[in-house]
């Protein structure tokens, strides 16, 4: 779960290295907390479009939205 508390440890480290730069050791904090806001924000944007249903102009439940195929970038 990401807290107030590591937002604003991610938001410190970006204004620091704006700044002065980070070290290897914040380096790598900064990219550990950016990885873990990255999923909570996937995992509730997934949750919310698995909780959609589409319905037709009668207003009956036709089913979820489909589920298109991966690509690869």
């Amino acid at each position: 779960m990401v807290t107030e508390e590591k937002i604003r440890r991610i938001n410190e480290l970006s204004a620091k290295s704006k700044r002065i730069g980070l070290t290897e050791e914040e380096k790598a904090e900064q990219a550990a907390l950016r990885n873990e806001y990255i999923q909570a924000v996937r995992g509730s944007l997934k949750a919310n479009l698995d909780s959609i249903r589409l319905v037709d102009e009668n207003g009956k439940e036709v089913g979820p939205l489909s589920k298109k195929k991966k690509y690869k970038h």
